[in-house]
C-alpha cells in the first residue's frame, strides 16, 4: 500500500477530538481505517473507554460513520446483534449496500471485562472485525492494572513500595487465546509499523468471518514518558521482542517481522517511568532478568509456531 494513496482516503475519525496529544489509540484507529475497502458502509461499536469518552462528548461526535456506544463489557455481543440483523435485512432484500462491522475497544474491555462476549462472538462466527487498542491498563478510569499490563509495571492498583515491585503477574497472551478459537484471521500489530498494521487491517476487513487485531498503542500519561516518544516506545517494544508482529490465517502462523538486531529489554523499560523503580533498587533489578526470560520464552514459542525455530 502506498502512503500517498492511504492518506487521501476518507477519514472516519475527524480531528478536534479530545484524546491526549501523543495518544497511541487514535493513531491505531486511523491506521486500521486506512485498510477499509472503498465503497463499503461502516458500523462502529465502541465501549466505554478513553476513545469513547473523548470522541463523543455530547452533543458532538468525531466519528463520520454509524457509531454506537455500548457498555464496557459487551462490545462483541452488541456488534454480533448488528451484524446478524444486517444479514437478515439483506436476505429479505431490505438492504443492498455492502457493510463492514467494526469494534474498537481497549485492553480492559477486551482482555478482562468483555472477554466472555468476545469469545462467544468468535465461536458463533460473526463476520466482524474486533480491534483491541492495547495500552496495557484501564487508562480512562485512573491507570488501573489489567490483564494486559506488563509484569513489574506501576499502576494505581499495582503500587510500588518496599513490599511491592508493581504488578506481580505476567500479561495474558490474548492474541494466542483468540487464535485458539479457530477463527479465520488473528493478528498482532503495532502503531510503529504502519504498513504492516494497515495490510493486516485490509485482510481483516475482507475476512469472511471473525477477525481480531491486537494493536500495541502506548499511553504516555499512564506509562510516564514524553508525549512525543509514543511511536519510539512502540517501536522499541517490537525491537526488544516484547511485542512481536505476527498473524494467524486459518490456523497458519506467520511471523511478519524479525528484528535484525534485538534491542535489550532494559532500553525499552528505561523509556518509561512506570518501570523506573526497577532501576533504583538493586534487589528489584533481579526482576528485570525475570522479565527478560519471560519475553524470550514467549519469543521462542512464537518462532516454533511460525516454523522459524
Amino acid at each position: 500500500m502506498k502512503l500517498k494513496e492511504l492518506v487521501q482516503k476518507e477519514q472516519y475519525l475527524s480531528g478536534g477530538h479530545r484524546m491526549c496529544a501523543g495518544c497511541g489509540a487514535p493513531v491505531a484507529i486511523r491506521q486500521v481505517l486506512m485498510g477499509l475497502p472503498d465503497g463499503v458502509e461502516l458500523v462502529i461499536v465502541n465501549p466505554t473507554g478513553c476513545l469513547e469518552v473523548s470522541t463523543t462528548i455530547y452533543p458532538y461526535t468525531a466519528w463520520k460513520a454509524s457509531f454506537l456506544h455500548n457498555a464496557f463489557e459487551n462490545a462483541a455481543s452488541t456488534l454480533s446483534g448488528i451484524e446478524t440483523a444486517y444479514r437478515s435485512f439483506k436476505k429479505q432484500g431490505k438492504l443492498t449496500d455492502d457493510y463492514r462491522f467494526l469494534a474498537f475497544a481497549g485492553d480492559g474491555a477486551t482482555y478482562d471485562i468483555g472477554f466472555q462476549a468476545l469469545s462467544g462472538a468468535l465461536e458463533r462466527g460473526h463476520r466482524m472485525v474486533y480491534v483491541c487498542y492495547n495500552n496495557e491498563a484501564y487508562m480512562n478510569t485512573g491507570i488501573q492494572r489489567s490483564g494486559a499490563t506488563s509484569f513489574g509495571a506501576w499502576t494505581t492498583t499495582s503500587p510500588v513500595g518496599d513490599e511491592s515491585i508493581g504488578k506481580n503477574e505476567y500479561r495474558k497472551d490474548l492474541t494466542a487465546i483468540v487464535a485458539a478459537h479457530g477463527i479465520p484471521y488473528t493478528a498482532q500489530a503495532s502503531i510503529s509499523h504502519w504498513r504492516d498494521l494497515t495490510k493486516k487491517a485490509a485482510k481483516a476487513f475482507e475476512t469472511d468471518g471473525p477477525a481480531f487485531l491486537n494493536i500495541f498503542a502506548p499511553c504516555h500519561r499512564g506509562w510516564r514518558f514524553p508525549m512525543e516518544e509514543t511511536i519510539n516506545v512502540a517501536r522499541m517494544a517490537v525491537q526488544s521482542h516484547v511485542w512481536p508482529l505476527y498473524e494467524v490465517e486459518s490456523g497458519e502462523w506467520t511471523l511478519n517481522y524479525k528484528p535484525r538486531k534485538k534491542q535489550p529489554l532494559e532500553e525499552y523499560l528505561k523509556l518509561q517511568g512506570r518501570f523506573a523503580h526497577l532501576f533504583r533498587d538493586e534487589q528489584k533489578q533481579e526482576h528485570i532478568k525475570q522479565m527478560e526470560q519471560f519475553v524470550e520464552e514467549e519469543w521462542e514459542r512464537l518462532l516454533k509456531r511460525c516454523g522459524e525455530a
